[in-house]
């Protein structure tokens, strides 16, 4: 049995919920990244014994685009998948359900899924410095409680998650990074971008059609260089305020 985690995080806050929770699934595991230009993901081939903790952010209630269709490209040939969905302390609503048919459809068994908390990924303010102890223990705990599952083999495919179909509309964000004038044209942010946004010849630039509002670019920028309109950030920050107030916990589905 090998364990992988196939991860999609622009920013990090993904990536760190997934390796919390797979260190102490198995210490033990390889990483995929779908956020990578790099990868030929229809060359990624799984066996039936192998385990992938696939770990998404909700963006507006659905997975990234690009990460499903990175997703469809991979075979999966019956292997165990744990869905682990992120989301910034608002609601996941119907992630849950199209990252199941999405691996499904790529020929996952899914037998187990988590839903996480980490920063918001655009207003920072919100589960600001989660996934935090707290976080930890409990991710670590679910992580322990679905591995003995799966080796007293008490976990089957029929797994029901929370969700709708079919799924809720996503528009976008319109918050698009922009450049400042201390942009020093090093490129990063180009060579970085998951969906190519960022012309390469051209790093001050934004494609506002192609960009998902992932913030990738923001987060890599060496010269801080990136950011988005503050008019935009305070609107919406002052829309999101009453239902992130509360503290929203991490949740278990077996």
């Amino acid at each position: 049995m090998s364990v992988y985690q196939i991860v999609f995080s622009p920013t990090g806050g993904t990536q760190k919920v997934s390796s919390i929770f797979t260190k102490s699934f198995s210490p033990d595991n390889k990483i995929i990244d779908l956020c990578s230009y790099e990868i030929d993901f229809s060359s990624c081939s799984f066996e039936e014994q192998d385990i992938c903790i696939v770990s998404v952010p909700s963006y507006g209630g659905r997975v990234p685009e690009i990460a499903v269709s990175r997703l469809h490209q991979i075979k999966g040939n019956k292997a165990r998948a744990i869905l682990l969905v992120v989301y910034g302390n608002r609601a996941y609503e119907d992630t849950f359900t199209e990252l199941q048919d999405v691996l499904e459809e790529s020929g996952f068994s899914c037998i187990a899924a988590v839903a996480a908390v980490a920063e918001h990924s655009i207003m920072r303010q919100f589960a600001a410095g989660r996934p935090d102890d707290r976080d930890k223990q409990e991710l670590a705990a679910f992580a322990t409680e679905i591995r003995s599952k799966i080796e007293s083999e008490t976990l089957t495919a029929s797994l029901k998650l929370p969700g709708n179909r079919p799924y809720r509309e996503y528009g976008g964000v319109p918050m698009k990074p922009r450049t400042d004038k201390t942009c020093q044209q090093c490129g990063l942010c180009a060579r970085q971008c998951p969906v190519g946004a960022i012309p390469l010849d051209n790093p001050s630039k934004t494609d506002a059609k192609k960009c998902i509002s992932c913030m990738r670019c923001i987060a890599v920028c060496p010269q801080k260089a990136r950011s988005v309109s503050k008019t935009l950030l305070v609107a919406g920050s002052l829309k999101m305020k009453k239902v992130c107030s509360v503290r929203k916990g991490n949740e278990l589905f077996v």
